[in-house]
C-alpha cells in the first residue's frame, strides 16, 4: 500500500527545509548552473553543496548533466520556481503583518498605553 498524499507532501516539505537546498532551488529558478556558479551564491564549503544537491536529486526536484568536466543542475518542474515565488508572496504579507503590529506597540508604548 502506498503512503498517504499527505505524508508523501510532508517529506517533499521536509526536503525544502534545508537553507542551502532553498538558496539551491532559487538559483536554479532563474537558469541552470554548474556547481562552481553556485558556490559563491551558497556561501558553503563544496562538499556540503554536494550532499545538498544529492538530496534534491534523490527528491528529483533538481537533474544534471554532464558537459566535459562541469556538472550543470537545473530543476526538473518549474513548478518548484512557481512554489518559491508563492512562499516569497506569503512571507511578504505575514512579515507585513508583524511589521504593522510591532508599529501599533510602538505607538502605543509612546502614548503610554
Amino acid at each position: 500500500m502506498s503512503a498517504p498524499l499527505y505524508q508523501l507532501k510532508a517529506e517533499f516539505f521536509k526536503t525544502l527545509g534545508h537553507p542551502s537546498r532553498i538558496r539551491v532551488l532559487e538559483l536554479l529558478s532563474e537558469r541552470e548552473h554548474s556547481v562552481a556558479e553556485m558556490l559563491p551564491e551558497v556561501g558553503i564549503e563544496p562538499a556540503h553543496l554536494s550532499q545538498q544537491l544529492a538530496v534534491l536529486r534523490r527528491a528529483n526536484l533538481v537533474t544534471s548533466r554532464k558537459e566535459g568536466s562541469t556538472v550543470y543542475y537545473s530543476l526538473t518542474h518549474p513548478g518548484i520556481a512557481d512554489l518559491l515565488t508563492v512562499a516569497r508572496s506569503i512571507l511578504t504579507g505575514v512579515l507585513s503583518g508583524q511589521a504593522e503590529l510591532l508599529e501599533d506597540l510602538r505607538a502605543s508604548v509612546r502614548k503610554g498605553g
